[in-house]
């Protein structure tokens, strides 16, 4: 199931980060946006949904946004013990999802040139690179799916 955040999930969120992101932090030399992210201010702001199992345990999160003609994803994560499940792209359907209910033609996220794995995940969803550059520090790879009605 998944479900808008509430307050009460903000220690989950911020743990599945830490958990998901620590393994790129040697490699990008610091922690990944997503790490210190404001969790509490984008809970309030209504942008995390998280993922729960069928006995309400926390299992992963994603944030999104309307931008313009688009919606703008800006971070996944789920639970390392849960990864392989289908529970990363469940969330990424349901952003898929809103944007279409919502009328928008898009999804656009960008990755860290570093999280090789995502580079190989996001194509395989439908996910077209579309633009690479360097902001804050980090070398990020961008993608865009264009969404059939």
């Amino acid at each position: 199931m998944i479900r808008l955040a509430k307050a009460t999930d903000e220690a989950d969120i911020r743990g599945c980060a830490i958990q998901a992101y620590a393994k790129y932090v040697p490699s990008i030399g610091r922690k990944p946006a997503p790490m210190v992210a404001d969790f509490a201010a984008q809970i309030a702001a209504g942008l995390i949904f998280v993922a729960v199992d069928e006995w309400g345990a926390f299992q992963g999160f994603i944030v999104f946004h309307i931008q313009h003609d688009h919606v703008l994803l800006e971070n996944v994560a789920v639970l390392p013990s849960v990864a392989g499940r289908g529970v990363g792209k469940s969330l990424i359907n349901f952003c898929e999802n809103t944007a279409r209910e919502r009328g928008l033609k898009a999804v656009h996220l960008y990755t860290n040139e570093k999280m090789t794995e995502n580079l190989s995940i996001y194509p395989k969803l439908g996910y077209v690179e579309v633009d690479r550059r360097t902001e804050e520090g980090f070398s990020r790879v961008y993608f865009e799916k264009r969404l059939a009605p």
